[in-house]
């Protein structure tokens, strides 16, 4: 054989308890995932069901129910673009430039994954809140925060923030810069540099840390729920709303809005799962 030929790799044939010991490691996480993701799922939908579609179609049309479904739809359509703007300028920021602060940036992007959302909601309160720092201001000119869409609005941001920015800085810290720097010395604007370099070589992590804080966004409870109110019809999110319905006992409306924030969860997941796929095949 020549000095510079390959040698295969001789693979091994699994032993029997490397085999045992495979099989029971499945077993346990597969069992863990059936007992803490699907039996819940599964319940959930058994109940939204249980007495007929027709049932579960007549709660989802109750008018306080609806409004929490647009209220949710609404606060997500404004958080994701916001979120991931400031994901896509942190990003930038932190993968391509070194400044001071840059640490504590990094710092402060992950912060809300320590911190309560029920501390979050509270510390919006204690800002916005008729006793709040700028209560009175707010106040004066007639502008509610608190107990009101734009606080939802903000408690939601402060939580889901970090998803679109962690995962793209270290895709971008992987690319490297060179194709922009390359494209700048020879003239390309900045905003040119983005749009047809950078843009398309982060865009499945893009797609994916959006899809993820959109999750975060449609399943938020503890930091809106403080700032919210429970206003019916009003200040109710979907979560907020599960929780009223199944206080009063409804339970078929309670489980039939679960319902539909769990088939919300099953098309992120789908959706997480072919955005996952579609960049491995990219590479």
């Amino acid at each position: 054989m020549a000095a510079g030929a390959s040698v295969a790799t001789e693979v091994r044939p699994m032993t029997r308890g490397q085999r045992t010991a495979r099989v029971a490691m499945l077993a346990v996480s597969f069992g863990f995932l059936g007992l803490l993701l699907l039996a819940p799922l599964g319940a959930v939908l058994v109940q939204a069901l249980a007495k007929g579609l027709g049932e579960w179609a007549f709660s989802l049309k109750d008018p306080d129910t609806v409004a929490s479904i647009k209220l949710t739809l609404l606060t997500a359509a404004i958080v994701v673009p916001v979120n991931t703007i400031f994901g896509i300028c942190a990003a930038w920021a932190i993968a391509r430039f070194e400044f001071r602060g840059k640490s504590l940036l990094v710092t402060l992007i992950d912060l809300p994954f320590a911190v309560s959302p029920v501390i979050a909601g509270l510390v919006l309160v204690f800002l916005f809140g008729t006793q709040g720092w700028f209560g009175q201001w707010l106040l004066d000119r007639d502008v509610q925060v608190i107990f009101a869409v734009p606080g939802i609005v903000l408690a939601t941001i402060f939580i889901s923030f970090p998803y679109v920015a962690r995962e793209l800085i270290p895709l971008m810290q992987q690319q490297g810069s060179d194709e922009e720097v390359a494209a700048l010395s020879l003239g390309a604007r900045p905003w040119t540099t983005f749009v047809r370099i950078t843009l398309p070589k982060i865009r499945w992590g893009l797609l994916y840390g959006v899809i993820l804080c959109n999750a975060r966004v449609m399943g938020e409870f503890g930091a809106v729920s403080v700032v919210s109110g429970h206003i019916r019809g009003i200040t109710n999110t979907m979560p907020l709303q599960v929780e009223i319905l199944y206080n009063e006992y409804n339970f078929v409306a309670a489980f039939a809005v679960a319902s539909l924030l769990a088939m919300l969860a099953i098309l992120t997941l789908v959706a997480k799962t072919l955005v996952e796929w579609r960049s491995g095949g990219a590479h």
